[in-house]
């Protein structure tokens, strides 16, 4: 008997491109593996296109651009990450997953409740967590954590470099009383 998976409109967090840079191509794979929309800005979309992807939206294509019969445009009044952000709010995405070349959460802070928002660089993948987040990792695993707030966790033992690792296979959990938590976990 085989299992079949349905994958409904959304249910996957969107992809955005906004920066491919040198990218791991397996890293991308698996991002693509259950066929999220995938959004790629205007500036990246031939390099995209010349990895044998799929575009669904080009955000921000200049005049006379050629862009695929298949691929929606959408001109954003921003041509940063938030006018992708609005977009997806507005077509009510639960969920983005963003590559770029770095990964500063802070000035997305608006958009936390409103999407869930995980960035994507070529060496690490950061979040912002709610206190009560609790994750399982195994043993090992590699935590930056910036320490604009007092928090308490379990299972992570600070080093001399100040990166945190998990001491053993289990979960960890983060309590804290500011509204998020940025964490950085190494690819």
């Amino acid at each position: 008997m085989s299992s079949h998976h349905i994958v409904r409109e959304k249910q996957e967090p969107a992809l955005y491109i906004h920066r491919l840079g040198d990218f791991n191509e397996e890293d991308l794979g698996q991002l693509l593996e259950w066929s999220p929309t995938l959004l790629v800005h205007a500036a990246e979309y031939e390099k995209v296109l010349s990895l044998g992807l799929k575009v669904d939206v080009v955000l921000n294509p200049g005049p006379g651009e050629v862009i695929q019969e298949s691929t929606k445009v959408v001109n954003t009044m921003h041509d940063d990450i938030a006018g992708v952000l609005n977009y997806l709010v507005d077509e009510k995405y639960p969920a983005v997953h963003i590559i770029d070349q770095n990964s500063d959460l802070k000035v997305l802070d608006y958009y936390f409740d409103l999407i869930n928002i995980v960035v994507f660089t070529p060496s690490a993948k950061s979040y912002p967590v709610k206190s009560g987040f609790n994750v399982w990792k195994p043993a090992g695993t590699t935590f930056s954590i910036p320490l604009t707030a007092y928090f308490e966790t379990s299972n992570l033992l600070q080093n001399e470099a100040g990166e945190f690792i998990v001491v053993k296979d289990g979960f960890i959990d983060f309590t804290f009383s500011t509204a998020y938590l940025f964490i950085t976990e190494k690819l």
